[in-house]
């Protein structure tokens, strides 16, 4: 692979003219219903049931009524998404329905179009369509030590935040996928800029800060105060980011093996180009359990507890199930150490003979 295959392919940017080109899907009531639950499986959907319900989503969140989205425009603008996500093992079309999905279903669950405007919730719901554009499946770490086009570009600052915002917004500027087109200057101005600030708020080196800045606002939260909201806004969308672990094991535990399918190509490609490699990267260092738990316990717990003081309803279906996941995975790492006990004093035995 060369440094400019982290660069778009252009020709994917160019709209489809057969729309609409995905079927229709006639979505069942309990696929309607399902969809509003951070439960929701995605495994079982093909990727144009997946656009199909992500149109939906936008439907029925009033977004195409209230603010005149033609929907065939919609339609363009999805397929045009989906063709500039590419197939890695985790950073793929699936993850960004799955983040799309579970923003959907926070939306819902904690009655945000009855504290955000409808701008915020198009803003919340087009940055987690957006936010991993053309991720080429090696992350910020890899980009910078090894000096691509990307880390160059931007300067070594959250340069695949930066891209995925630069090719959601190329996208956007093609008339065909402008769904935004019936804005005036200063509202597209002000959705520009409130989704380049939640796509660039996914950066992991930015957690603490993110955050620490939150937990200062939580406890007198004001949602006529528009830096609350916008930090409050930064927050959703790194909750949605990383939350697998919130939904049923049998859903979330193929995405670990997803992730570490990626990690492990990253980490094989710096040990061969004499790159510093992090130790959870690393097939010979790492176990789904010991991948799990300290981020569990240290990331996704904590953040989601501190939003849960605004919004006490995610306690049962998201809260819940992350401690529940901590547990299961401690457990796995006992049997895989009680395991490894075993397997170390036979050796010993074994030798000793």
């Amino acid at each position: 692979l060369t440094n400019n295959k982290t660069l778009l392919n252009n020709k994917k940017l160019t709209p489809r003219r057969d729309v609409p080109s995905y079927p229709k899907y006639h979505l069942s009531k309990e696929t309607v219903e399902a969809l509003r639950q951070p439960t929701f499986d995605a495994w079982q959907w093909e990727p144009n049931e997946m656009l199909s319900c992500l149109e939906h989503m936008y439907h029925d969140l009033g977004l195409v009524k209230d603010f005149n989205i033609n929907p065939i425009t919609l339609k363009r603008w999805l397929l045009c998404i989906h063709d500039n996500y590419r197939n890695n093992p985790f950073h793929n079309f699936r993850h960004c329905f799955c983040v799309t999905q579970m923003m959907y279903s926070m939306i819902c669950l904690c009655s945000l179009q009855e504290k955000f405007t409808q701008v915020d919730i198009l803003i919340l719901m087009t940055a987690a369509v957006c936010h991993d554009l053309d991720h080429p499946g090696y992350n910020n770490t890899y980009q910078i030590n090894a000096r691509t086009e990307l880390a160059v570009r931007y300067n070594d600052i959250s340069p695949l935040e930066n891209h995925h915002c630069a090719v959601a917004f190329q996208i956007f500027s093609q008339p065909d996928c402008n769904i935004f087109s019936n804005f005036d200057p200063e509202a597209f101005k002000q959705i520009r800029q409130g989704t380049i600030t939640l796509i660039l708020a996914t950066d992991m080196a930015r957690h603490g800060e993110i955050l620490d800045s939150f937990k200062q606002k939580v406890d007198c939260f004001d949602y006529t105060d528009e830096e609350h909201v916008t930090c409050l806004k930064m927050v959703l969308i790194k909750c949605c980011d990383i939350s697998n672990e919130v939904r049923p094991m049998e859903v979330a535990e193929p995405w670990v093996d997803c992730l570490l399918e990626e990690y492990f190509m990253q980490s094989d490609r710096e040990k061969a180009e004499g790159l510093p490699v992090a130790p959870f990267m690393d097939r010979e260092k790492v176990t789904k359990p010991t991948a799990q738990i300290g981020f569990i316990k240290f990331v996704l717990i904590p953040m989601f507890e501190t939003v849960m003081k605004l919004f006490p309803q995610i306690e049962e279906v998201m809260v819940q199930p992350l401690r529940e996941s901590r547990d299961r995975y401690e457990e796995l790492k006992q049997i895989d150490d009680a395991m490894n006990e075993v397997r170390g004093f036979c050796m010993n035995a074994c030798m000793s003979v």
